[in-house]
């Protein structure tokens, strides 16, 4: 399910911004390799041995949609500049109760994995008197197999001419997870059991 109409977007007054879309997030999906193999398909190829041609994909391609998308700047880059940082964002601060002047949580795209899991992609925003918070998070279970979970959260504190922005992406195997099964279904609550696979983490001036 491709939401091609949903985004959110944020634009400066001088014209220049990040925006979150479906097609600009699939644009970095592996269009080429099939990386990955649910846990019915080595049973499945192994009862049709005698058929070679079934094991023959015509265009292979990563099936999970997995994307590192960050989102997507626009404006003209000398508006603006991007440099690792080793500031990070303030998540204690996050936690302490404001009022949320607005808050939308949209979603970009969703597949059932042919009933072999879940992939979604989505964005949230929240505003806060003092500063917003956009976290954009792309889940994925494959059932039997693997939880992986990517996000980027970008945050702005009022007064400050910069952005944090930082990109996360965790999985493990499922046989590795000392979990309750209704927690596969939660990335929110599943995001501390997960092993981080790459971090980085930049400020956005301007």
């Amino acid at each position: 399910m491709l939401f091609a109409s949903n985004s959110l977007k944020l634009e400066h007054d001088n014209g220049f911004g990040i925006e979150f879309n479906a097609l600009d997030a699939l644009k970095l999906v592996d269009s080429k390799n099939d990386v990955m193999k649910v846990a019915v398909a080595e049973a499945w190829q192994e009862s049709r041995m005698e058929d070679s041609k079934i094991r023959d994909v015509v265009k292979p391609f990563d099936w999970t949609y997995t994307t590192h998308y960050k989102g997507t700047s626009f404006g003209g880059t000398e508006l603006f500049k991007v440099t690792p940082t080793e500031e990070r964002i303030d998540v204690e601060k996050l936690k302490v109760k404001s009022k949320i002047l607005f808050y939308q949580d949209i979603i970009l795209f969703e597949d059932e994995l042919a009933d072999n899991g879940t992939a979604q992609l989505s964005v949230k925003m929240r505003i806060m008197p003092d500063s917003f918070l956009i976290l954009l998070r792309f889940f994925l279970r494959i059932d039997n197999v693997l939880v992986r979970i990517i996000d980027t959260r970008i945050c702005h504190e009022i007064g400050k001419n910069y952005l944090l922005r930082e990109h996360t992406a965790k999985e493990n195997k499922i046989k590795e997870l000392q979990v309750s099964l209704a927690l596969l279904n939660n990335p929110a609550d599943l995001w501390d059991h997960l092993s981080t696979v790459s971090f980085e983490n930049e400020k956005i001036e301007f």
